[in-house]
């Protein structure tokens, strides 16, 4: 019995002075696994080491590797990105500077700032040490990721093939949790989770792990560049609110919004701007739903089931997965114009006249490039600054912008709202538009629903404030 003072340390030394000290028998020391092989305490240690990153094109997962700021991760889904979003959190999350990115070791280093690590355990990789955890054909691995919109969790596996700088295994990995640390059941980090490019795909259902050698290399040369690099900036940015929109008021919008899903547009000289809301992206896909459903009845897919919802309600590329959630934030979709050449129109023009209706050919007016939003005199942060890889034809493909904002960033109370878009022609000189009032105030209806449990009062009257 050890007693405790209030607001007191009190240390007690486990000596062999102090143990109660009987014979073991052989049938007790076997009937247990020793504690190293039990794995359980690995996500309990090592889950908040992990953080969730977001690019522009992708969610991944990474891990704090040195409390100067360094996080490891995969290089292939960080790919060309300069900075990425570090979300250690769901409360914080910060901008991180890539310091190194190997393609061929595939192991990138982000820098951070290390205040916003608290007191994040960095996960070792052991690269001072000479020998490195044991990897040998069917040993149990361990994974911890940061999977798209679930709770960090550890999914378990087993080693197929030991390679020179990869190891082969059976792990299946939730979306979006890739980059996350490996460990053998002892604790021991061996590597780092990858995705498989295309020349790999002729190994199945194997997933890849990044040796933890290599990733130790690409951690040596990040330290390195750390010395003249310019600190990172540690300022939080935008986080997606927590509470969800209610799934009944979702239901109850978008039947009023029956018949009527398009989303609210305008347009620049270059390109188109949706403004989407969790009324509409829910409505559209419960019509599409609807639309499938009456084909399996009829035994047989018709041409224009869907002719009520529009594609930038259904179709969001790469972040498919994320909008499939209905989060309760605003998305303005930025759409490069398409237009036809003028040899085309004189092509199609000819053909028509001998009898042949041939389709209009185009090509993109001007690559998206990025977009500021100004609410009143103030820029507005963007939560997330995503693209859409669209392709239009065979050889050709774009990029739109999806910009996610919180639900009272962009409203009547702005007074005036102004998206600023730049295009890939021209990225210095930006296309500004005032965003029509009538669309704000549709925009912040659709959100009332969202906002009325924050309501005071029993009537439960909207309030326009952000």
């Amino acid at each position: 019995m050890v007693d405790i003072a209030a607001g007191r340390d009190a240390v007690l030394e486990l000596t062999a002075d102090n143990a109660e000290v009987e014979a073991v028998s052989s049938a007790t020391a076997t009937s247990s696994p020793p504690l190293e092989a039990d794995p359980s305490f690995l996500l309990t240690q090592w889950q908040d080491s992990v953080v969730a990153l977001w690019t522009a094109n992708t969610h991944a997962s990474g891990f704090v590797v040195d409390a100067k700021g360094l996080i490891a991760t995969n290089q292939r889904v960080v790919g060309t990105a300069t900075s990425v979003e570090v979300q250690i959190t769901p409360e914080i999350k910060v901008a991180a500077t890539v310091l190194a990115a190997d393609p061929v070791r595939d192991v990138a280093v982000l820098w951070i700032d290390p205040k916003a690590l608290a007191s994040i355990q960095p996960v070792p990789l052991g690269c001072a040490q000479g020998a490195k955890p044991p990897v040998v054909n069917g040993q149990a691995l361990f994974t911890i990721g940061a999977p798209l919109r679930e709770q960090k969790g550890m999914t378990s596996g087993t080693v197929s093939r030991v390679e020179p700088h990869a190891i082969a295994s059976d792990l299946i990995l939730p979306s979006g949790s890739t980059g996350g640390p490996v460990f053998t059941a002892g604790g021991g980090v061996i590597g780092i989770t990858s995705v498989v490019d295309g020349k790999d795909q002729n190994r199945g259902t194997e997933s890849r792990v990044v040796r933890v050698d290599d990733a130790c290399d690409v951690v040596a040369s990040a330290e390195k560049k750390m010395k003249n690099a310019t600190p990172p900036d540690g300022t939080h940015l935008p986080v997606e609110p927590v509470r969800p929109f209610p799934m009944n008021a979702l239901k109850d919008a978008a039947q009023r919004r029956a018949g009527d899903l398009s989303p609210y547009q305008m347009s620049s000289s270059d390109f188109d701007v949706a403004f989407i809301t969790p009324v509409l992206t829910y409505g559209a896909q419960n019509q599409s739903q609807q639309a499938r459903a009456r084909e399996r009845s009829r035994g047989a897919r018709t041409p224009n089931a869907e002719p009520g919802v529009v594609r930038p309600l259904l179709d969001f590329s790469n972040w498919s997965e994320y909008v499939a959630e209905f989060p309760p934030v605003l998305m303005v979709r930025v759409t490069p114009k398409l237009v036809e050449g003028f040899w085309t129109t004189v092509a199609r023009g000819a053909a028509r006249t001998q009898g042949v209706a041939l389709p209009p050919i185009k090509h993109v007016k001007s690559g998206f490039s990025r977009m500021r939003a100004v609410c009143g005199e103030a820029e507005v942060t963007p939560i997330h600054p995503f693209k859409l890889e669209q392709r239009v034809s065979e050889r050709d493909a774009i990029d739109e912008g999806l910009y996610v904002f919180d639900p009272g960033a962009l409203g009547p109370h702005c007074g005036t709202v102004k998206l600023v878009m730049y295009s890939e022609k021209d990225p210095e000189k930006g296309d500004t538009r005032v965003v029509d009032p009538r669309v704000l105030e549709q925009i912040w209806q659709d959100f009332a629903p969202y906002r009325a449990p924050s309501v005071s009062g029993a009537s439960g009257e909207d309030k326009k404030t952000p």
